[in-house]
């Protein structure tokens, strides 16, 4: 079967790799080994252990019964013919090893049950991989021609029924034919319990099927499955070598080699389908993983989307409520001072457009990132951004050292976003001065170009940053605030990453904060940055000067 993808699922669809082909010539020539270090002494007796024999069977039917289940699982799903030919040939194996350990001569009782005798255990030994051949053969030539069109349309599960229905009724009729029926088939164990060499004829005949299902697999394979099936084919015709060719008597050498390789053949298709089962399986929970991780990270996404939208527009959204407060107010008085309500409007007007450039800026941040960017004069924005606060500075009595340089200071960006930047920056820095004495409220705002890059550094005498979160200050959700939400500062970090630029934190002097903002500077950025230059009265909300110990 293939997924929507056409991506194979199944051991009958994958592709072998090279480990898997490697493997299976390794196999190949360790039985080889084995087969030709036995094969002189296959002849030589061995002890008679009827035991081993129900004991092997009993492990073949446990294996062979897997194998088959498995099969008719993926026949169910792929709805392959040559699949359920397959899943037949390694059901009717598990069925018959049941007769063949219980008729068995010496393991159960002197003669074997269900009426057995001489001849049976060895009959329904040939039945077995004469059946287990015809099947496999079935499976290669369905296979040569399998194609989407020739899927089994149908029933699976009546398809799965027929084919346990016609495995049983086999295993029943060869039972019967080899017991009951005996006297039909000709003698294959003499009276001295030698192997009679009417044997080689079926012994031939199988391996002449198996041979053929081997030549059809290798001139057309296509799977992990059909190689391992390659394996137990060759593996297959080595042990009929042993059990009906080389050996001349049971409970030789090569009579039980013979029934090892049996046991081997029973095994390898079933520890290739767990093991790619395995396999498909880790790669489901490793998928099914990354789809919940993406899900979650999605979910974040949209969250952190809503969250900064939000945290964005507080800002202006409460400038506007209080300019319209402040309005309706002026408007009550018996006598309006029409001037005063314009200057409260025009502040609205300019609130209601940084709102709207600040849902650009959300637009552009978390749409695409390949905007046409601009030269921007990265002071006269350091200016702009104090003046649009300058309401909360003044708010909170906050002194304002502004040191521009005479020389605008260019980068290359885009103005808004920038803005926002530094606004999001004062206003952290101006949350944390509220929290200081009034007389040690400071703000220092100074931009210039060092190097190659234009540089805006604000710096505050509050508190400063918990050294434990400094390293950590920029990643979303991470807060120094107690109600923060820990993403201004990521989004900030986000937009001064994509114009190639640099956001870093370091503690003021003697306390405080510093945030500096480096950005890539236009060729015609070359001041200095300024260290003490004079506070300017107009930057200054209400002409409060800072103490002269107040800024670094």
């Amino acid at each position: 079967m293939r997924a929507e993808t056409d991506t194979p699922i199944w051991v009958s669809e994958l592709v072998p790799t090279a480990r898997q082909n490697w493997s299976a010539a390794a196999l190949v020539a360790v039985v080889l080994v084995v087969f030709g270090a036995l094969v002189p002494i296959a002849t030589r007796p061995a002890a008679e252990l009827n035991s081993f024999f129900p004991t092997l069977d009993a492990i073949v039917l446990i294996t062979d019964l897997i194998t088959a289940v498995l099969l008719l699982t993926q026949f169910s799903i792929s709805r392959s013919r040559s699949l359920l030919a397959l899943a037949f040939a390694y059901l009717f194996t598990a069925l018959i090893v049941v007769p063949h350990a219980l008729t068995f001569a010496g393991a159960f009782s002197p003669t074997g049950l269900l009426g057995a005798n001489r001849q049976t255990g060895s009959w329904l030994f040939i039945f077995w991989h004469f059946g287990f051949s015809a099947a496999l053969l079935a499976y290669a030539a369905l296979r040569r021609r399998e194609d989407a069109r020739t899927r089994f349309q149908g029933s699976t599960l009546a398809a799965i029924g027929w084919c346990v229905a016609s495995a049983v009724l086999a295993v029943v009729a060869l039972t019967w034919l080899s017991t009951a029926g005996t006297d039909l088939l000709p003698a294959i164990i003499t009276p001295q319990s030698t192997i009679s060499p009417t044997v080689r004829y079926p012994i031939w005949a199988t391996i002449l099927l198996t041979a053929a299902a081997l030549l059809v697999l290798a001139a057309h394979r296509r799977s992990v499955l059909d190689l391992w099936l390659m394996v137990v084919a060759f593996v297959f015709i080595l042990e009929l070598v042993f059990s009906g060719l080389l050996p001349s008597a049971r409970f030789s050498v090569g009579f039980y080699a013979g029934r090892g390789l049996s046991l081997l053949t029973a095994c390898i298709v079933l520890v290739v389908l767990l093991e790619e089962t395995m396999h498909l399986y880790a790669e489901l929970a490793r998928s099914n993983l990354m789809l919940v991780l993406e899900r979650n990270n999605k979910l974040m996404n949209i969250e952190a989307v809503a969250s900064s939208i939000s945290h964005e527009l507080k800002q202006p959204l409460g400038a506007i409520l209080l300019n319209c407060e402040t309005a309706k107010i002026l408007l009550q008085r018996p006598a309006p001072d029409i001037g005063q309500t314009i200057a409260v409007l025009d502040e609205t007007i300019a609130a209601t457009n940084r709102a709207n450039e600040q849902l650009e800026g959300a637009r552009a941040l978390f749409g695409r990132a390949d905007r046409e960017q601009e030269i921007i004069n990265v002071s006269d924005i350091a200016d702009r951004a104090v003046r649009l606060v300058a309401r909360e500075l003044r708010s909170h009595n906050i002194a304002t050292r502004l040191e521009l340089p005479a020389k605008a200071v260019y980068a290359i960006g885009h103005g808004n976003q920038i803005q926002q930047v530094i606004i999001n920056l004062l206003v952290n820095a101006i949350e944390a001065l509220s929290r200081a004495p009034p007389e040690n409220r400071v703000l220092r705002i100074a931009a210039g170009a060092q190097g190659g890059t234009a540089v805006v550094e604000i710096e505050d005498s509050g508190d400063g940053v918990d050294p434990a979160k400094a390293d950590k200050i920029f990643e979303p959700f991470v807060t120094s605030k107690p109600s923060g939400m820990g993403l201004g500062l990521a989004i900030c970090r986000t937009i001064v990453d994509r114009h190639g630029g640099k956001l870093a934190i370091a503690p003021g002097h003697p306390r405080g904060t510093i945030v500096r903002l480096a950005l890539p500077a236009a060729a015609d950025a070359q001041p200095a940055l300024p260290r003490a230059a004079r506070p300017s009265a107009a930057a200054i909300p209400d002409g409060r000067r800072p103490a002269p110990d107040a800024v670094a």
